[in-house]
């Protein structure tokens, strides 16, 4: 029964998401050594956060046949846990050991979890409608004329579309947790502030956690894990960005996009230098300060080169991005389409990191004092700018 139901999960997963990928790709590998082939396509619409709700019931199999939980008999708790809305198209990735003793806890009304939740979920929308809806206007426009774009835009296009995924995924992951706050429920946190990493190790300690760690648990560790030396550790590293890519789309973008995050990390695995912690970042006016600040802007540097292979339509338009980069040489704003220069969304940007900043010990920054004067000063960021900005959908809903 295990094998069946791993087999029927991941079926589904294959045929509704990766099968006209994988017959359009044999296709063109027939054709390009001279054999004629037209691929057989499937017409079928993808549900809405197959990707997501696809390991959420893995997870619940796999620790029933490791014997880490109990099968679940009560068919009302099972069902709310394979089917609790706020998880099912974005995630957080939850796992039976942590959300079924939370669905099965008698809870009665916690105002302050409540208070929690709303201000999750405003700040959630901040992140969604504030930041990453204005930086989506500012990205799409360069990426779809990065032909037309000088070396300063296409350095802003990579930067934009970083804190336009990071407010989009993070964002809604915030209304998720805040949500099920307002039902007496704890999720995992998802987000732990990613773009003040010091390594590539610690940004996917604190970027889309579940994920990370369900990778980890369910594949990295049955593999083998840190065990057998060097080797061992770096194939497994590949092996576990590679499939990650994988699943967040059918495209080779996103495999490229895992494969270079599995690069980033050989010199730290080379050097036994990966971060197993996430010790509080500490800034006095030393040479230490400088060093994690350098650390942190490399970081984040690398994780932008790696987003414009996520964000590209093909792997010829990210490395024709990148190298214009560095062969146009022309550092000046430009206008965009909208006619709008981007010195205000710098601005806004700016004030985003510095509220991170100042609040990177709380899940968010509204709660505390004055926290009443804080949520309608968002929710008045939230009305404006949702009144003069394109909505988006959230960009995870796709995987």
């Amino acid at each position: 029964w295990f094998w069946l139901s791993i087999i029927v999960n991941l079926g589904f997963l294959g045929i509704f998401k990766y099968y006209n990928f994988f017959a359009d790709s044999f296709s063109d590998l027939l054709n390009s050594v001279g054999v004629k082939a037209s691929p057989i396509l499937l017409e079928v619409i993808l549900p809405v956060g197959i990707s997501f709700y696809t390991f959420h019931g893995l997870s619940y199999v796999i620790d029933i046949y490791y014997k880490r939980i109990k099968a679940e008999y009560n068919f009302i708790d099972y069902s709310l846990f394979v089917s609790y809305f706020p998880l099912l198209v974005a995630g957080p990735i939850e796992r039976a050991t942590h959300l079924l003793p939370e669905i099965k806890v008698k809870r009665e009304f916690d105002l302050e979890k409540a208070k929690e939740g709303i201000y999750q979920i405003v700040w959630g929308l901040v992140k969604k409608v504030v930041i990453a809806d204005t930086c989506a206007m500012y990205a799409n426009a360069i990426f779809d004329h990065y032909t037309s774009m000088n070396s300063f835009s296409l350095i802003l296009g990579a930067v934009y579309f970083a804190f336009q995924i990071y407010g989009d995924f993070s964002g809604y992951s915030d209304i998720a947790l805040g949500v099920s706050k307002l039902f007496g429920l704890d999720l995992l946190r998802n987000f732990n502030y990613p773009y003040f990493s010091r390594d590539i190790a610690e940004f996917w300690r604190r970027w889309h956690i579940s994920l990370s760690s369900w990778f980890r648990d369910y594949l990295y560790i049955p593999l083998g894990g840190s065990k057998g030396g060097i080797w061992m550790k770096i194939r497994n590293t590949f092996i576990i960005f590679v499939v990650s890519g994988f699943w967040h789309g059918a495209s080779w973008t996103y495999v490229v996009w895992g494969f270079i995050n599995a690069v980033y990390f050989l010199p730290l695995l080379l050097s036994n230098s990966n971060r197993n912690n996430m010790d509080e970042i500490q800034l006095r006016f030393n040479f230490d300060s400088f060093k994690v600040i350098t650390s942190i802007v490399y970081t984040f540097a690398l994780t932008c080169i790696a987003w414009v292979f996520f964000r590209a339509r093909t792997i010829t338009d990210a490395v024709l991005y990148l190298k214009r980069i560095v062969t146009d040489r022309e550092f000046k704003f430009q206008y965009l389409d909208n006619e709008r220069y981007s010195y205000e969304l710098l601005l806004l940007i700016g004030i985003f990191v510095l509220i991170e900043w100042n609040n990177r010990k709380k899940i968010e920054p509204l709660s505390g004092k004055r926290s009443t004067l804080k949520v309608a000063l968002a929710i008045a960021a939230i009305m404006a700018f949702g009144t003069f900005s394109d909505y988006k959908e959230f960009i995870y809903f796709q995987f």
